[in-house]
């Protein structure tokens, strides 16, 4: 027995020497980020051109990263901290504060990095009571500029082949998922800071993503380049937060220098609760100082008009009852009526048209704690990801090439997703515009739901709609796309509701 153990040990260690000396990679211990020391550790190699670090163990560094600085370091990789090498390992150990304040092990190093610069606030505030609620609700109400609030990435791209192998995708440019996860929290940590009254004995508010309207992608973003991500509060209602983000990078093939930077533009809306309560809570105001932030602001003030408008015109049309019903049963029969010859007549259908239950498809998932974010909720970006690559596949399948992403029409979060829920996400292409027959467009719909068998019941938590494309070459090569028809009513009412609010009817 002795003999074969001696036997197995000297086989495992010679498989080990072997492993360490045959592998392409190296070998290097990874470090945690550890919110509770408000800082960011000491790397190699980083995706950020400023900002200060923290030690990590034998090397000190500058000091570190205040909320206001202008620009957010992110890590690519982390290495190990110092000591002695030869120690155990403490597998519980940790130095983090309060568990409720974990972020998950899942996102991305941008991610990461956003949620490090504003886990400070969260902490210093949970220190205040045991879990906030000893703490009051802010009482004076702060006028702030959108600098103050302006936040900016740099992702060094070019020099960092780490960094550039974790955002690249198939067909070498950038994951548009993985950069949606890093846009919904660069939204966030903008409005922490805006809502941030740097007074310890306040509790700070529950800031939720309610919706993201027209992420229009300008440009492919290339992952071998650098790229630059900035944002700020642009308008501010009573418990409403409105901001926009731009990513920038700069074509250096490209011999037209007045070209235009600009890849992408996002604009996401979050609201405030009270972090006890759950009601809705006041924001601090916003005083733009420069005419681009005054334009901005007053574009968001007559978006913000034109909402509440709508919501008492749907509270008010009892007199319009039978005109609306008799316009709208017009419409659905006008849609439903190519639908009702596939299943009447499917011979004579047309060929160039296809029904939408026919483009479905579909993917669920057990969400885990890995994905939540520093509330203890699933992170919005990480179901933006999740519903963009099944969009993407849904326009994949569509269209028999790969699709040309072009922008998110919108996304609605209507309800929380917790670690725990059973999650299905189910896709189908909603409508085709063929208009024009160089760019024709593919609107994907996305419906996520929490699904709980116990109780035989689901509810949808997320709406996503996305708009696709093609290659023109594909199109040269004579692709068609065909036309999608609805044969139930019900999907009839979606086609026309997304229609409408994309403006496609007078």
């Amino acid at each position: 027995m002795a003999l074969r153990s001696s036997t197995a040990t000297s086989l495992l260690s010679r498989t080990l020497r072997l492993h360490a000396t045959s592998s392409p990679y190296p070998t290097r211990p990874l470090l945690l980020l550890e919110p509770s020391a408000h800082r960011i550790p000491r790397v190699e190699s980083r995706a950020a051109s400023s900002g200060g670090g923290d030690p990590t163990g034998q090397q000190p560094d500058p000091a570190p990263v205040p909320m206001d600085s202008p620009t957010i370091k992110v890590v690519s990789h982390l290495r190990g901290g110092g000591g002695n090498a030869g120690a155990a390992i403490d597998a519980g150990g940790s130095a983090r504060k309060p568990l409720s304040l974990w972020p998950g092990m899942y996102h991305s190093p941008v991610t990461n990095a956003l949620w490090e610069a504003r886990s400070s606030i969260f902490e210093r505030k949970m220190d205040v009571g045991s879990a906030g609620a000893a703490a009051g609700p802010q009482t004076e109400l702060l006028t702030k500029t959108p600098a103050q609030s302006r936040t900016v990435i740099a992702y060094k791209f070019a020099a960092d082949d780490i960094l550039r192998e974790q955002y690249r995708d198939p067909w070498n440019e950038v994951r548009i998922g993985k950069l949606l996860e890093d846009l919904d929290a660069l939204a966030g940590t903008i409005a922490v800071k805006h809502c941030s009254d740097e007074d310890s004995t306040t509790r700070p508010l529950l800031l939720v993503t309610a919706s993201v309207d027209k992420m229009v992608l300008m440009k492919p973003i290339r992952v071998d380049t650098d790229l630059k991500i900035a944002g700020a509060v642009t308008y501010v209602g009573r418990s409403s937060i409105d901001i926009q983000i731009e990513v920038t990078q700069v074509d250096q093939d490209c011999s037209d220098k007045e070209s235009d930077p600009i890849a992408l533009t996002a604009n996401f809306t979050f609201v405030a609760r009270d972090s006890v309560t759950g009601k809705s809570a006041p924001v601090n105001r916003l005083s733009p100082e420069t005419e681009r932030e005054t334009q901005l602001f007053e574009e968001g003030e007559a978006q913000d008009k034109l909402r509440k408008k709508k919501r008492e015109e749907q509270k008010g049309m009892h007199g319009n009852v039978l005109h609306r019903f008799h316009a709208e049963a017009e419409r659905l029969n006008a849609l439903l009526a190519e639908g009702r010859v596939f299943s009447d007549f499917p011979a004579l259908a047309d060929r160039d048209s296809i029904l939408l239950r026919d483009t479905r498809l579909e993917t669920s998932l057990i969400c885990q704690p890995q994905q939540r974010n520093l509330h203890g909720r699933i992170f919005g970006g990480f179901l933006m990801h999740r519903a963009f690559e099944l969009a993407f596949s849904t326009a994949y399948a569509f269209v028999g090439q790969r699709p040309c992403f072009l922008e998110v029409d919108h996304v609605d979060f209507l309800k929380p997703v917790d670690v725990g829920d059973f999650l299905r996400f189910k896709s189908c292409v909603l409508y085709t515009q063929l208009e024009n027959k160089w760019q024709p467009l593919v609107n994907v719909e996305v419906v996520a739901h929490v699904t709980r068998p116990e109780l035989r019941k689901s509810e949808i938590s997320n709406t996503f709609h996305f708009t696709f494309s093609v290659s023109s070459d594909a199109l040269k090569n004579g692709l068609t796309i065909r036309n999608v028809v609805p044969s139930t009513e019900e999907e009839a009412r979606r086609i026309l509701e997304r229609m409408d609010a994309e403006g496609l009817f007078d």
